[in-house]
Parts: C-alpha cells; sequence; structure tokens
C-alpha cells in the first residue's frame, strides 16, 4: 500500500477544491487501488476451488465474490479453515498463488474479494464496507465451518488491519487465531512514515484503518509476520501492533524479505512457523476444554 507523493499532495488539494465526497472517493482510489481485471498470469480458477457468491444484506443485486478452496483426501475432516483477506491492489486472480500456498500447508481456505474488487459488486471499495464485507464472510465461514476452534484469519498488508477489525470484534474462543503478515498500524501512520511525512495531511483523512488501537481489543492468539527489508510498510509497525497486543502472541521477522516476499525469501521457515502456531493453538484449546 505505497502512498505516493502525488496522493499526499491531493490530499491537500480535494479537501480544499472538492469537499469531503470527493476526498473520501480519492481515498478509497489511493489506499485500496482496485483491481477489476484478472491478473495477467492468472491461469484460472484453482484446482478444486469453488466460486461463491455472498449476498449483502440490505441491497437488491450487490454480491461479494469469493473462492472456497477446501482440503480433499484423508486430511480434510480435521483440515483448520482460513479466512484470506488480501491487500490493496490484487483482487483474488492477482493473489491465486498466495492463496493457494495456504491451502498447500494444510487450510480449507475462503478469499473474498470487497466490494469494489474483480466481480464483486460495488463502484469503489471503502473501508466501512470492507469490514462489512469481511464480517458476511465470516459468517459464511462460520456456517462452513461450525468448529471454532478450527478457524482461523489471515490478512496480508491492508488486509491485515481488516484481520485486525474482525479479530477485534470476537471473544477469545470464537477462532483458533489471527495472522497477519507485513501489517500497518493505520493509514496516518503510513503518510507519516514517508518520505512526504512533514505534510500536514493526517487531519483530512477519514479511511483511517486504526489497526494499533483494535489491536488492544484482540483477545484471540496473535501472529505477526513482517520482512526487514519491507519498503513499504516498515517493519517496526509490526512491532508497535506486537507491543499492544495481549497474550498469547508472537511476532517472526524475516531477514531481508520485502513486503510481498516472505514465503519466497525463506519459504521453509514461512511453513514451519505458520505450522507451529496451529499447533500451539490447537494445544490451548485441548487445555481450554480440560479445564472446563
Amino acid at each position: 500500500m505505497k502512498l505516493s507523493r502525488r496522493l499526499l499532495l491531493f490530499f491537500l488539494a480535494f479537501s480544499l477544491l472538492g469537499g469531503c465526497a470527493v476526498l473520501d472517493s480519492k481515498q478509497s482510489e489511493w489506499i485500496f487501488r482496485p483491481v477489476r481485471d484478472n491478473w495477467r498470469g492468472y491461469q484460472g480458477l484453482p484446482q478444486g476451488a469453488e466460486e461463491v457468491w455472498i449476498k449483502v444484506p440490505g441491497t437488491s443485486d450487490q454480491r461479494i465474490h469469493a473462492w472456497w478452496m477446501p482440503q480433499a483426501g484423508e486430511g480434510a475432516t480435521n483440515a483448520p479453515a482460513l479466512l484470506y483477506l488480501h491487500g490493496s491492489r490484487w483482487n483474488l486472480t492477482g493473489s491465486s498463488f498466495r492463496i493457494e500456498r495456504w491451502r498447500e500447508m494444510g487450510f480449507s481456505v475462503l478469499a473474498i474479494d470487497y466490494r469494489g474488487f474483480g466481480q464483486s459488486s460495488g463502484e469503489l471499495p471503502t473501508e466501512a464496507n470492507t469490514y462489512e464485507d469481511t464480517a458476511l464472510a465470516w459468517d459464511w465461514l462460520k456456517a462452513k465451518m461450525p468448529e471454532a476452534q478450527r478457524r482461523y484469519i489471515y490478512g496480508h498488508s491492508l488486509g491485515g488491519a481488516v484481520a485486525i477489525d474482525l479479530a477485534s470484534k470476537l471473544g477469545p474462543y470464537e477462532a483458533a487465531g489471527l495472522i497477519t503478515e507485513s501489517t500497518f498500524t493505520s493509514v496516518p501512520d503510513v503518510v507519516s512514515a514517508s518520505p512526504y511525512g512533514w505534510l500536514p495531511v493526517g487531519f483530512l483523512i477519514s479511511q483511517r484503518f486504526d489497526a494499533l488501537e483494535k489491536m488492544k481489543k484482540v483477545a484471540l492468539p496473535k501472529l505477526l509476520m513482517h520482512g526487514t527489508a519491507d519498503n513499504i510498510i516498515p517493519h517496526a509497525m509490526s512491532d508497535e501492533l506486537f507491543k499492544v497486543a495481549s497474550e498469547p502472541k508472537r511476532i517472526v521477522k524475516f531477514e531481508g524479505a520485502s513486503h510481498s516476499g516472505i514465503a519466497w525469501a525463506a519459504p521453509a521457515e514461512y511453513v514451519s512457523v505458520v505450522r507451529a502456531f496451529v499447533v500451539s493453538t490447537q494445544a490451548r484449546r485441548t487445555d481450554a476444554a480440560l479445564a472446563h
């Protein structure tokens, strides 16, 4: 989620010339950079994936497009399930290889396009609509996977902030855990950390994605991952999220990994970290069940 000099200067220009409605619209464009078209490297729906359409209540025709990619074979019965939340710019087709990696790690995966992305309805995404879309997807996953101890929430970059919002509204045993990757503390903080952070635009940002404050409310186990060579979201922001998070929690830094390149920089470690987190959260569920 790179914020350019043009973005920052336009925050000022549109606040003065265009009013709040135009500013909100421009923020949606700059923050989300939504993509409708298929990624040029897209090879079609991943094998074994099912297309899902989730209706948005209170609307006549708005739907969220999603993929359900369940495990198959002997491991399917006890496989954990993951709600996958992508970041800005990439829609489902551009994230297909990342989503498939999570299935290869043993998860059944529900991945969604927020409204305004891909085949989902809507003109432009907004912070509020994104949270609503995620909550609807979570309800769908709960119906599909009633056992709370098998459900995880994952978000990359902007998707991590969305994942934190969802997790902050859940009780400690309504999901198995929260996983974030390359996630920021808030949009104003990203602006402040940029080379143009001296510009006085923070008060103009209405779509703030305040993940830092919401992380304080997350009662689920947490795994935070970040690459030390991330030149889009400073890895120190994951440190800040970790600092305010309650136990149980773990943070793992991947030396030399970029914003979207952790799994390529250290594939074995990436898989090991995720699987260790799953084992630890399942053990926590067992201990809680025995205590009751």
